[in-house]
């Protein structure tokens, strides 16, 4: 018995040790937005997009190469009667050493996949689910950039669907030259109880660009410009083949004294992405984006845009603002 406690005391002694020489880090993210859209004139669902996410975390740097995050991703809606129903739990563990990222669990989409074309995921996802529920491995280094994920999106349940989402992306840069590329594919199944005349759906989406930075070769602050085609993968199963829709796709994106223009063009056939902007199911549409950055501070972030979308013969417009706001701070465990 003896033997046995002196074991449980060196054991709790040594973890009491390693705790001291870890780092306990904190962070506190704040998103405001609003987003009004015009869409009636096109017959896509108009809406306002008005409210903030707060995200608190905390966790330990256990080395410098471990670290692990608990925290909660809370969003209100204004005018909803109460704050917060949409709760998202932040739970995750990260591995980074020199070029490598390996995140697993539930961790913010943000600056790691909200790049994503908006024709292959959505904007809206950036409000209604904040989080990768599953597992992403990022390389960078000064010229590649890759990232690969998997993010599950419902677990099946007799009434629940099951669907997740796979994908990766990736980019080539020398100078001022980059190619880079977009690829998802969400598999969508039913329940655990078979609905009457449901079936399987696999819905993805890939894209390829080639583009030029000029940001340090003019007197603007940024400039870019980029062309590419897409090609999306449709397949209801059982109820026929793949459907593989092909379009190009031309960029432009230049900001000077913060104000700046951004052009995308689409030209090909209809997508139906699931979670694709809707935009895109037209043969021909153009978006162009004013914006201005009227706040840029440390941490913080604000940001306008005016949009305007042309497609099927209207103009729908879009007006919408973004405050974001970044505090982290870490304190060493270490005995003095």
């Amino acid at each position: 018995m003896r033997i046995r406690l002196l074991l449980t005391f060196v054991v709790l002694c040594t973890a009491f040790n390693n705790i001291y020489a870890q780092e306990l880090e904190g962070n506190l993210n704040f998103h405001g937005f609003a987003d009004n859209r015009e869409y009636a004139r096109s017959k896509r669902f108009s809406e306002t997009i008005f409210g903030m996410r707060i995200s608190p975390e905390v966790g330990l740097l256990l080395d410098s190469t471990h670290r692990i995050r608990l925290g909660v991703n809370l969003m209100h809606e204004f005018g909803s009667p109460k704050f917060s129903k949409q709760v998202a739990i932040v739970a995750y563990y990260q591995f980074l050493k020199k070029d490598w990222n390996f995140y697993m669990g539930a961790f913010p989409r943000e600056g790691l996949i909200s790049d994503f074309p908006r024709a292959i995921l959505n904007d809206t996802l950036n409000y209604y689910r904040p989080n990768v529920e599953g597992m992403l491995v990022k390389y960078e280094n000064e010229n590649w950039k890759q990232i690969v994920f998997i993010d599950w999106t419902s677990r099946q349940t007799a009434t629940a669907r099951e669907n997740f989402i796979f994908g990766f992306s990736g980019r080539y840069k020398k100078d001022a030259f980059f190619v880079s590329h977009y690829a998802m594919m969400l598999h969508n199944a039913g329940p655990a109880i078979p609905i009457p005349d449901d079936h399987i759906q696999d819905n993805g989406a890939a894209a390829v660009k080639i583009g030029l930075d000029l940001s340090h070769k003019t007197f603007l602050d940024s400039l870019t410009l980029s062309a590419g085609g897409m090609m999306s993968f449709e397949r209801t199963r059982t109820a026929g083949g793949w459907q593989t829709p092909k379009g190009i796709l031309l960029d432009l994106s230049m900001e000077y004294h913060r104000f700046g223009i951004t052009n995308s063009f689409y030209k090909g056939e209809g997508h139906q992405l699931i979670v694709g902007d809707k935009f895109y199911t037209s043969k021909t549409y153009n978006r162009t984006d004013l914006t201005w950055r009227p706040i840029i501070y440390k941490n913080l972030e604000g940001k306008l845009a005016l949009s305007f979308h042309f497609v099927d013969g209207v103009i729908d417009s879009q007006q919408a603002f973004g405050l974001r706001y970044n505090l982290f701070g870490s304190r060493s465990l270490k005995r003095k």
